[in-house]
């Protein structure tokens, strides 16, 4: 999709799904993920609550614009501590600008949910393999289902009945904005008969860390590694990356037999 403008969060997603409430938050952490990535930790209200994948309206006091971003975190974050997480890329628009720039902890602003894109699985669902692809600051929402799923193997009430695989394939320019590289190798490290992960890099200079060589590979994601992770019966693919890979990575997967109702996608301008 081509426009002369941005395209404004309300307005892109002025079709889906927005939770009634709209629940005042305090910033009680700030970190940088990357160079260009702040990662924001928010104490939210007793009463927020949200499905992994989802984001969140990000209001600003004295900001006309309103922001859109995925959580970072899992449910199971809000459970046990009250907060969630964002991880915003700098850009000039103004609340990516006022987080990089202004925001303090201690900062109040207001969130409201909202997105079709999550996963929740019930008790009754069928076992799916999961297939997370994510292109840049699309990790957000993936590494949200890929937390949860996480969180739901160690209270083994999913071991077996909800979740059987989940597989990552994630690229970035180069090994530093692979952002939350390290948790991710560490819950495939924790879960090695149910997590695994390829990290792209597509610009690499330098040489990554040592423990996460093996988990990274130079270049683009690949026809073959998809297809080595797809199961046309038990896959559900989720996809979240700048709108020409979605587009492409979709194709390739429905190419490879994976049934259009398989692949559930988010694209992010």
């Amino acid at each position: 999709m081509s426009s002369r403008r941005q395209i404004d969060h309300l307005e892109r997603t002025a079709s889906n799904y927005r939770q009634n409430g709209l629940y005042p938050a305090q910033v009680c952490g700030i970190t940088n993920e990357s160079e260009t990535v702040k990662r924001l930790r928010l104490d939210v209200h007793p009463d927020f609550n949200f499905k992994a994948g989802q984001w969140v309206d990000f209001h600003i006091p004295g900001l006309e614009k309103v922001g859109g971003f995925s959580m970072c975190s899992s449910p199971g974050l809000l459970e046990r501590e009250g907060v969630v997480e964002l991880a915003v890329k700098y850009t000039k628009h103004p609340p990516a600008h006022w987080i990089h720039n202004v925001c303090t902890v201690g900062s109040h602003v207001a969130v409201q949910v909202g997105g079709d894109f999550f996963f929740d699985p019930l008790p009754s669902d069928p076992s799916v393999d999961l297939l997370l692809v994510a292109g840049g600051v699309g990790i957000n929402p993936l590494y949200s289902i890929l937390l949860h799923a996480a969180d739901l193997l160690r209270l083994n009430r999913a071991s077996d009945a909800l979740i059987g695989s989940t597989h990552l394939c994630y690229s970035a320019k180069n090994t530093q904005e692979l952002l939350f590289k390290n948790t991710i190798v560490k819950v495939c490290q924790e879960f090695p008969d149910k997590f695994s992960c390829d990290l792209h890099i597509t610009e690499e200079n330098a040489d990554a860390e040592p423990h996460l060589q093996p988990f990274i590979t130079c270049g683009r994601i690949t026809e073959a590694e998809l297809r080595a992770h797809v199961d046309p019966q038990r896959t559900l693919c989720y996809l979240c990356g700048p709108p020409p890979m979605i587009e492409a990575i979709s194709k390739t997967l429905t190419d490879i037999g994976l049934p259009k109702d398989r692949i559930i996608f988010e694209k992010w301008w």
